[in-house]
């Protein structure tokens, strides 16, 4: 038999654009023979799938996983063409076990899964993007995926002691603001990760508007604007949308201080269908 070298399995990737273990497959089954592998593989369906690879995929869904203890949990974005394909009940089990996979089996070949995926549905599909949280401490990640799956959360909190976790008015809490982060789309947990970039932007736009006012009016407005900014803008300081009128971080104190503990809003991260292209 013929040795499958890593060099022979490159050309005909390069041929086919077909995933590194399906080429290798196909050139075992035909003992290293590429042109006979690149009849295997068009039989396969599996550089149909490679063509499509050129084509739009804007729709799509967002998954995630969190493993059974709650100390680690992952979102992924996956993209294809059209809606109808994103409420497909075989896409949606693809993305639920392509977000389980990334969090638990990293290494495993994403282009081969997607290959094959894109030869069964029928459409390009794109694994655009994917982040993990991951708790050090007492505490958990939880998530949220609001409904048909267009904006998904990934939250992590941290508490001072274990029983807290457990507890109805703490797993509410986390609830409603995964809930708050999906529908408020904040920037960051506080103003002190803002990003500086983003925070230069928001001045420069500021000292504009007060251009023209008495100097000694003009820090004041741009402290206001900046101020209003955060308080739109970080997660701690915007107004619950359960309730409005009080901040997230109180509500946050206000259940701590119910639960004897001390709970922390650590990080967070949202995905909107679309964000990443």
């Amino acid at each position: 038999m013929a040795e499958i070298t890593a060099k022979l399995v490159a050309q005909l990737r390069a041929m086919t654009s077909a995933g590194m273990m399906d080429c290798k497959k196909a050139l075992i089954e035909t003992d290293g023979d590429v042109e006979a592998a690149v009849d295997v593989l068009r039989a396969q369906g599996t550089i149909k799938a490679a063509k499509k690879a050129g084509r739009e995929a804007n729709e799509g869904v967002i998954a995630h996983y969190i493993q059974p203890d709650s100390k680690a949990g992952v979102l992924v974005e996956v993209n294809c063409e059209t809606d109808f394909v994103a409420k497909n009940e075989q896409f949606l089990e693809f993305t639920g076990e392509l977000a389980k996979l990334k969090l638990t089996d990293p290494d495993s070949d994403f282009e081969e899964l997607r290959i094959a995926q894109v030869a069964k549905i029928g459409e390009n599909i794109l694994i655009s993007r994917d982040a993990k949280l991951e708790v050090e401490g007492t505490g958990l990640v939880a998530a949220y995926i609001h409904t048909g799956a267009k904006v998904g959360v990934l939250l992590q909190v941290g508490a001072g002691k274990e029983d807290t976790l457990g507890n109805d008015d703490f797993k509410v809490l986390v609830k409603d603001i995964t809930l708050h982060i999906a529908a408020s789309a904040p920037v960051s947990v506080s103003r002190d990760e803002v990003d500086p970039e983003l925070v230069a932007k928001e001045k420069a736009i500021a000292e504009e508007q007060a251009q023209g006012k008495p100097p000694q009016a003009i820090e004041n407005i741009v402290n206001g604007k900046l101020n209003k900014f955060f308080a739109t803008n970080c997660l701690l300081e915007q107004g619950f949308v359960k309730n409005p009128d009080v901040s997230i971080k109180d509500h946050v104190a206000s259940v701590g201080q119910a639960l004897g503990d001390e709970i922390t809003v650590a990080k967070f991260l949202r995905f909107q269908v679309g964000e990443s292209f």
